[in-house]
């Protein structure tokens, strides 16, 4: 069977995989408009606003790319207690998403990312967030709610873009009741210190993600890759470290070696959450039966879909087999 009809063969409710993604939930504020004259009080583009959109970011764009491929979904995260908050879970009950699993923190706002675009280029970025590390209390509430939700998935993404939810304790004790129930996790990381996702069965970083936690000065080539990864595979015994080249592609990697998918976009516009749209790409193809192999390549396919977009974006099956038949 080729891999088309293979992804064919998965296409119905019974075989809908289940997955849960644990992650920094947040919303993504656009604000789209023109920009033909600069400020007489600084030397500022003034733009007049069109329009506003509103869109989950973060974690909850990989729940949305799940979503768009056919996946059950269950999301895990903090949010404030306020208006951010409810939009967040608004947007995620309106996609048939479990929001059991989401925890309100009153000690901090839910972050809002808001991007000011003129035509397709974007101006400026305003972050209101506090990424604090969460609290032992609510730490504790989360691992007593997802207890038995890792026990019911297929698969489990860690969406971590160090807002303060995974602390090296905490993702250390996630990641051992997913191993002790049999449940592989992969992860798309963020910060310096890849020793907490110890016992993840995949890690997804980018070049300079690679590059920055294995103190590598540059990775260039392959054997720069392998070298970083050596590091990487130290310190977190993973099975496989997927590494997105953004232009080369991406290449995955393991002990044994490196293998190289050259990239698959003919057109890029914005690249704003094309990893979301890998790591849950990987995922679903993975709780779907498929090898980290294939589900890899599906991946570089769903990426070169969403990347002609402005703004984060979302693929489906079909619009994969599309582009793989293109």
């Amino acid at each position: 069977m080729n891999l088309i009809n293979k992804i064919r063969s998965i296409q119905s409710p019974q075989k809908q995989p289940s997955i849960l993604v644990i992650g920094d939930l947040m919303i993504d504020h656009y604000i789209w408009g023109n920009a033909t004259r600069l400020s007489p009080e600084a030397p500022v583009p003034i733009v007049n606003v069109n329009n506003e959109s509103t869109t989950l970011g973060g974690a909850g764009n990989v729940v949305q790319n799940l979503v768009s491929l056919g996946a059950k979904v269950t999301v895990a995260g903090i949010i404030g207690n306020d208006s951010t908050g409810k939009k967040v879970i608004e947007i995620l009950e309106a996609e048939g998403v479990n929001t059991d699993t989401i925890i309100k923190d009153n000690a901090r706002p839910t972050t809002i990312k808001t991007r000011v675009l003129a035509g397709r280029h974007q101006l400026v970025r305003i972050d209101k967030e506090v990424t604090d590390a969460i609290s032992i209390k609510i730490a504790d509430e989360l691992v007593e709610k997802l207890t038995a939700m890792i026990d019911s998935a297929d698969i489990i993404i860690i969406s971590d873009y160090n807002k303060g939810l995974f602390s090296p304790e905490l993702t250390q004790r996630l990641i051992k009741i997913a191993r002790d129930s049999q449940k592989k996790v992969i992860v798309d990381p963020k910060g310096l210190n890849y020793e907490k996702y110890k016992g993840a069965y995949l890690i997804k970083p980018n070049r300079k993600e690679l590059a920055e936690a294995a103190k590598a000065e540059s990775i260039k080539n392959t054997d720069d890759l392998q070298k970083a990864a050596e590091t990487i595979f130290t310190q977190t015994q993973t099975a496989y470290l997927i590494v997105t080249l953004s232009e080369e592609g991406m290449a995955i990697i393991t002990e044994q070696g490196s293998k190289l998918l050259p990239v698959k976009a003919t057109e890029v516009f914005d690249v704003t959450g094309a990893g979301d749209t890998v790591i849950a790409a990987i995922a679903y193809f993975m709780a779907s039966g498929f090898t980290v192999e294939e589900a890899c390549d599906l991946a570089n396919h769903a990426a070169a879909i969403v990347v002609r977009h402005v703004g984060s974006a979302s693929t489906t099956i079909d619009e994969i087999i599309k582009d793989m038949i293109a």
